[in-house]
This record gives C-alpha cells, structure tokens and sequence, in this order.
C-alpha cells in the first residue's frame, strides 16, 4: 500500500506546514498561528532600544500588536472558533498593561510608538 501526499505551501504568517498522522491513514495539513522566529526578529530589531533588547516596552507592544492584528483576520473569518477569541481578547489586555506602563512612565516614548504602530489611543 502506497500513500501518496500532496502538501500545497502554506500562506500563514510564512509558516511550513505542519502534518499529523491521523489513525495511521493519511496525513493533514496544520497551518500554525504562531509568529514565524524570523518575523519576530525582525519586528525585535526594528523597536529595540540597543542591541539585544528584547524586554522593553516597545519591543513586547509591537510584537503583541503584530499577533493581535493576525488573529483578528483569524477571528473575522471563523466567527465561533471562542478559544481563539479568548486568547486574542488576553494579548489585548496585555498589551494594554504595557501600553498603560509605557504611558506613566516616559509619555513621549509612548506617543512615539503608538504612532509608529498606528495605534489609536
């Protein structure tokens, strides 16, 4: 018996795709949600405040706003998939936690970055 398998590329986030078995039978396509390590660099490199800075405000905010902006599309197109939604409604509270820190702390950081980002607060 011979099992051929056809694997198309996936278009989420840049990711490959990930395959199970399913009652040893036949493998099914995974796409992950999860931000690419690549992508997350880049998004690190772009806000850090120096080199190796992965832990400032700035860095976590747009790094939360890049995944808040994904499963919104997620969300908008599987209206009853609620865990996800549950999840997107933690990482917006998140990052308004840290939005709130940034704010009390140094206030033209803060207009800086929800202006580079697009936020409207």
């Amino acid at each position: 018996m011979f099992l051929v398998l056809y694997i198309r590329p996936s278009t989420w986030l840049n990711e490959s795709p990930t395959l199970y078995s399913v009652k040893g039978n036949f493998m099914k396509e995974v796409k992950k949600m999860a931000i690419s390590k690549e992508l997350k660099n880049e998004i690190i490199k772009e806000y850090a405040i120096h080199e190796g800075d992965t832990g400032s405000p700035e860095v976590q905010i747009a790094v939360l706003t890049y995944e808040i902006n994904h499963l919104n599309e997620h969300a908008r197109v599987h209206k009853k998939d609620h865990h996800s939604y549950r999840g997107l409604m933690k990482k917006v509270g998140h990052r308004r936690n840290l939005l709130a820190y940034l704010r009390n702390k140094d206030v033209p950081r803060y207009r800086e970055l929800i202006q580079r980002l697009g936020l409207r607060r």
